[in-house]
């Protein structure tokens, strides 16, 4: 079985080529890898734009039809729309109940989109409890690993620890030591064996070795079900029932995706270059790109490096087409224009097949609705599976 990995986006208008080499490539490659869920965050969105969600449905399916174009596919992935998800809300209303406060507002992130965010009014609950919404994103899939740049790491700590604190208040049964060691017994005579050897290894030697063993034994019963599995890896830990899985962040290649003007690619900055953009407004965006300050004349010699057309450059040039720029700029020997000719191509050559593919999902969209709707059936068997367990532990299993 493939350890599960659950990304979003928030669909806060036109995908561009920062989303494409900083988020969607690594999609595409784990897909192949992991049992991935890729959701739409409409409701995150709201967090900062629920002043104004006229834009939230068109967003949403362009978004989708995005990744489709891009390569996100839906027979080894499972995409679907966060709202469409009501236990993801359940989930994060019974969290809500037992995270601290002082957690919320110690998470990076709070402050900062508030110093960025200067001119709308994030004085509310939901931008203060979205953190606490992500976790419960992550942990109604039982997630074990979370996508992340090194900036949203917090995020994942913050997540593990409402597991933690989830799993201390309610894994705890009256009679778990007597269903661990009936569970026990399901196993092979061996199996059993090694695992109470691991328990004993870890919980009275501490060696770290036993634990990562015990679970790795765990993970390949396949006799026992997942409910067994989780009841046995509290018992191995030491604690209770496993009932919310602690993620791991799963850090994802640095690609910082530079704009327009040298900066990073941002709507903020209003730098970008959409994945449908059409082909002529390409060629003209890097075309009139700025180049450095210090070739005003076109016999002028420049420094590539403090020009932003040579970090595009770093994005898509091979190694020859790298060296004629360093030596044709540092000797005047090409102009700006000549320059970006190889940029202008090779980002042309990225576009034009993905936007044939998004054409084509534009002029079917029940196609687009049925990828979603397929997603959603699977997003919400797996999350009604962990919310029969977090509502039996939490005592709310009564009729």
């Amino acid at each position: 079985m493939r350890q599960r990995v659950l990304s979003g986006m928030r669909p806060t208008g036109k995908l561009h080529l920062g989303h494409l080499h900083g988020v969607l490539k690594n999609w595409v490659t784990l897909q192949h890898q992991y049992d991935c869920f890729f959701f739409v965050a409409d409701w995150h969105a709201l967090t900062t734009h629920y002043d104004d969600p006229s834009m939230l449905e068109a967003s949403v399916f362009d978004m989708v039809i995005d990744w489709l174009a891009v390569g996100v596919d839906p027979q080894h992935c499972s995409m679907f729309i966060q709202s469409k998800v009501p236990e993801h809300a359940e989930l994060h209303l019974l969290l809500s109940m037992i995270t601290p406060l002082g957690w919320l507002e110690r998470v990076p992130s709070y402050k900062d989109q508030q110093e960025k965010l200067k001119d709308k009014d994030l004085e509310t609950y939901g931008f203060l409890g979205y953190p606490l919404l992500q976790s419960a994103d992550i942990l109604i899939y039982k997630a074990g690993s979370v996508p992340v740049g090194a900036d949203q790491v917090a995020h994942v700590e913050l997540t593990r620890e409402v597991a933690r604190r989830f799993n201390h208040m309610f894994g705890r049964e009256p009679d778990f030591a007597e269903r661990a060691q009936a569970i026990i017994k399901k196993m092979s005579k061996q199996a059993g064996r090694d695992y109470k050897g691991f328990c004993t290894a870890y919980q009275e030697q501490g060696q770290q070795e036993a634990l990562l063993s015990g679970r790795e034994l765990l993970a390949a019963q396949q006799n026992l079900s997942l409910s067994d599995k989780e009841r046995l890896q509290g018992y191995l830990e030491g604690g209770g029932k496993t009932i919310l899985v602690e993620p791991q962040a799963l850090l994802t290649p640095a690609a910082k995706m530079p704009g327009l003007d040298g900066q990073k690619m941002s709507k903020s900055y209003n730098n970008t270059i959409a994945l449908r953009e059409p082909i002529d407004q390409v060629s003209k965006k890097i075309s009139t790109m700025p180049t450095d300050p210090a070739r005003v004349r076109r016999t002028d010699p420049g420094t590539p490096e403090k020009c932003p057309v040579w970090q595009l450059h770093e994005v898509y040039s091979d190694a020859t087409t790298k060296e004629w720029v360093q030596q044709g700029c540092r000797s005047a020997g090409i102009g700006c224009l000549e320059c970006k000719r190889p940029v202008i191509d090779a980002v042309i050559a990225e576009l034009e097949p993905i936007q044939v593919r998004a054409s084509d999902y534009e002029k079917n969209p029940d196609a687009v609705k049925a990828v979603l709707d397929k997603g959603r059936a699977a997003a919400r068997e797996t999350a009604g599976q962990t919310m029969q367990d977090v509502r039996q532990a939490m005592g709310l299993n009564y009729r």
